[in-house]
């Protein structure tokens, strides 16, 4: 059975996995039969081919994921986590997206959905320098 515990190791486990690029890794903590849909109202990516694809390209980005609160679990089998995606914007400026991704999980521990929520208001350039 999982635990809220479980659930929020394997939380920090992607963004550690994002973090370093390692797309085979963050893969790998999706069942085979997993459906992604980020962001939410876009095509869901599913099944271990569509899903490999999509964390390769998404890492291959240049992208940094910054945690802004601890991963929230649940009395079921989902949990959640927020964070902030910092990534280069087309004209090479920086900015940012802010995001909460919610997973349901399998009892073996493996995340069998993934829904990002994010719209276009929760994505900033950054401010110019003073």
């Amino acid at each position: 059975m999982n635990t809220s515990e479980n659930m929020k190791a394997r939380l920090l486990d992607y963004i550690e996995a994002f973090n370093a690029a390692d797309a085979a890794r963050v893969a790998a903590l999706f069942a085979d039969n997993a459906s992604v849909e980020d962001p939410v109202g876009t095509p869901v990516k599913e099944g271990r081919g569509e899903i490999d694809a999509f964390y390769a390209y998404a890492t291959s980005l240049g992208a940094r994921l910054e945690l802004m609160a601890p991963p929230r679990g649940s009395h079921g089998d989902s949990a959640s986590i927020s964070f902030r995606v910092h990534i280069t914007s087309q004209d090479g400026q920086p900015a940012h997206i802010d995001v909460t991704d919610v997973m349901d999980f399998d009892a073996a521990g493996q995340i069998v959905r993934m829904r990002a929520y994010w719209g276009g208001d929760d994505y900033h350039l950054s401010s110019p320098s003073a």
